[in-house]
């Protein structure tokens, strides 16, 4: 006869009640955790998955994922002529927000440099990768965005021709690959006033220098488009990425670009690194200290039920001890309930939370890690808990049994 089990159906109601309240504390700080996971794989999910050697980016910048990042599209070229380098690629991204059949449409804009990268590297679930210079993207499915959908984005329309899965930025945002040309003509798109009054500026400082009134030329050609003028450069890629040989001493090849004075380089280790201490930083010690809260609560929660439920049974427990019952008998029947409250609680939050984290907006990624270190904690929570149940029953005299 287990005196425990006995005793929860004794009080089976409160015992259920209670039961399902710690689950939800539970699956709540079970959550917590896999927000954090989630934030920490949004946020280098990228960096680790190009898998670059080095990344250049603006000189005294952290990287296009912690602010801006601007770096002329020629640096590509001169980074390939360092010794070691394998390969170099120009990295585009920024985030847009548009409307897209009445509703925000957030999307994080990364650039593939095509044709070298046509996003083969991508877990494509639907569709295929980029074939084509212009007007194509890839599109991650979290964005709503159907296979073979057309986007309005600035002055021209892209075709979806593939999906993806788990491509998200690390605002939460799905991400679109376009060519890299695609994706700077997005991010330095500007309306056609906008143009207009450019172009006339253009004419107009053109037509009072001296070059101009000597060459006429030239004012009818500063008055046409960007693109037609040599003179101004390309726009500005987010980062240059570098591949180097197997066996090339990455750091003489990053001492090197890094001596050119207009740049910074890290490895991919420390790029994720600058990462993990900039935008995710508060973001996880906030989440941290919830977690620490909310393990409080459950503890307090589960003491403060198990002493009512000792309060309970004080006759009980006093006719035991005038029957001769040993103390371990005793220690035995709360620990058990204790324990089983932990234990059907943490049941209780892995099933809810399998069904409910994905409806939530981020990603909640949960890990065999957190779910075993969180059932060391629920098993410590329940033991510590019972010690005042335990201190009140040690306490009961086999007298009051008569009162």
């Amino acid at each position: 006869m287990n005196l425990a089990l006995r005793d929860i159906r004794h009080q089976l109601g409160r015992f259920v009640l209670t039961t399902v309240g710690v689950g939800l504390l539970l699956m709540t700080v079970m959550g917590m955790g896999g927000i954090y996971r989630g934030l920490v794989d949004d946020a280098t999910f990228l960096v680790d998955r190009v898998g670059a050697d080095l990344w250049v980016v603006q000189h005294d910048t952290r990287g296009p994922f912690a602010e801006v990042s601007r770096l002329p599209a020629s640096l590509e070229d001169r980074v390939r002529a360092v010794p070691g380098v394998t390969t170099a690629r120009r990295f585009v991204s920024h985030t847009i927000q548009r409307e897209y059949r009445g509703a925000a449409l957030r999307m994080t804009v990364q650039g593939l440099a095509w044709p070298e990268d046509r996003g083969d590297w991508l877990p494509l679930i639907a569709g295929r990768r980029i074939e084509a210079a212009h007007f194509e993207l890839v599109a991650d499915r979290s964005l709503g965005l159907a296979l073979g959908a057309t986007l309005h984005l600035g002055h021209d329309r892209y075709t979806v021709v593939g999906l993806t899965s788990g491509m998200i930025g690390q605002a939460g945002d799905g991400m679109g690959f376009f060519t890299c040309s695609d994706a700077q003509a997005i991010q330095n798109d500007a309306g056609g006033e906008a143009q207009r009054l450019e172009r006339a500026a253009r004419s107009t400082r053109v037509e009072e220098a001296d070059l101009g009134r000597s060459q006429p030329g030239l004012v009818e050609r500063a008055a046409g488009a960007s693109a037609n003028l040599p003179v101004l450069p390309q726009p500005p890629v987010s980062a240059v990425l570098v591949w180097l040989l197997p066996g090339a001493d990455a750091v003489q090849a990053a001492r090197t670009m890094a001596g050119w004075g207009d740049v910074s380089v890290y490895t991919s280790a420390e790029q994720r690194a600058l990462l993990l201490a900039g935008p995710v930083d508060k973001s996880r010690r906030q989440i941290g200290l919830f977690r620490i809260l909310l393990v409080s609560i459950s503890t307090i929660i589960m003491a403060l039920v198990i002493y009512t439920m000792t309060l309970d049974k004080i006759h009980d427990i006093a006719l035991l001890k005038l029957m001769g019952a040993r103390n371990r008998v005793l220690i035995g029947l709360i620990l058990q309930q204790a324990l089983l409250l932990g234990a059907l609680g943490y049941g209780i939050a892995w099933l809810i939370g399998q069904r409910l984290f994905l409806l939530f907006p981020r990603r909640v990624l949960i890990v065999e890690q957190d779910l075993l270190m969180l059932a060391g904690i629920v098993v410590g929570i329940s033991v510590l808990a019972s010690g005042l149940g335990v201190w009140k029953a040690m306490r009961v005299q086999a007298g009051e049994v008569l009162s």
